[in-house]
């Protein structure tokens, strides 16, 4: 099953299978206390029925079973892949715990006024009108209950050393491309209009920052891996001698002490009135 208005289908990603898996898993770590110690701030709680929206493989599933051992959490994707995957890894969770729906965001077969939380990280780049997905995960949120999305602006990504100066133009380049057809790598600074015009009030953005003199370096190689940008270069979206610069970057990451690297993800939060 695969919903046409989302722009991420793993079959068609530039890894393979595998390797975006393990992708997907290392960026689920690495930064999930300080997004979830952001998702509590925001009023995440123990106890709370909550949705999470594009849960992929389940690897964000599982950080919130166990950050959350009192409530329970509903699991909705669309791609039937990524959701066995999950299924798979998460089968001897109680039944009473976690909910497998599979259903495009845009029209979920859940009812109305049934959750406390919605979570939905790194879905929202991806979708062709995000409006009507807010709304509609609008629709099966208590009064009270708050959307909170995890997503990406790469007009801020961040910064690594040593310096890559066609980073923020090649991150263009890609935004730009993807925006053609139908996501938004730029989307984080769309967020709090995004959730305001979708009905939600009490609007609020923060950041996430991750650093890998804190979190260690591993995450970010998989962030630079050179296959992710091969596929630019081919389609001349990226010129050689951009690439070449990634290259050098890439093997710094992998190879020189002095390297580092920080990136940002950007949390917004939204809530049905009463």
């Amino acid at each position: 099953m695969t919903d046409p208005r989302s722009t991420y289908n793993i079959q068609t990603a530039v890894l393979s299978f595998e390797e975006e898996l393990e992708r997907l898993k290392i960026q689920a770590g690495m930064g999930w206390f300080k997004e979830f110690r952001n998702l509590s701030w925001y009023g995440l709680k123990n106890g709370m029925r909550v949705l999470e929206v594009g849960s992929g493989p389940g690897y964000i599933t599982e950080q919130l079973l166990n950050s959350l051992p009192g409530s329970e959490i509903t699991s909705l994707e669309i791609d039937c892949t990524l959701q066995a995957q999950a299924k798979e890894r998460l089968k001897d969770v109680s039944s009473e715990r976690l909910q497998f729906v599979e259903s495009s965001i845009y029209q979920m077969d859940l009812p109305d006024n049934s959750f406390d939380f919605v979570v939905a990280r790194l879905i929202f780049l991806h979708l062709n009108n995000p409006i009507e997905a807010a709304q509609e995960i609008y629709r099966v949120l208590k009064p009270g209950g708050r959307l909170a999305i995890i997503d990406v602006d790469d007009g801020v990504f961040g910064a690594v050393n040593p310096d890559i100066p066609a980073l923020h133009t090649v991150l263009m380049k890609i935004a730009g491309y993807v925006a053609q057809h139908g996501g938004n790598r730029l989307i984080g600074r769309s967020l709090p209009r995004l959730l305001s015009e979708s009905g939600y009030i009490d609007v609020d953005i923060d950041a996430v920052v991750q650093h890998s003199d804190i979190i260690g370096i591993e995450g970010f190689k998989q962030q630079f891996n050179l296959q992710r940008f091969v596929h630019f270069v081919e389609k001349g979206i990226i010129s050689p001698e951009e690439f070449a610069q990634l290259q050098r970057a890439f093997e710094a990451i992998n190879h020189s002490p002095e390297a580092y690297a920080m990136m940002n993800f950007i949390t917004a939060c939204g809530t049905k009135p009463l």
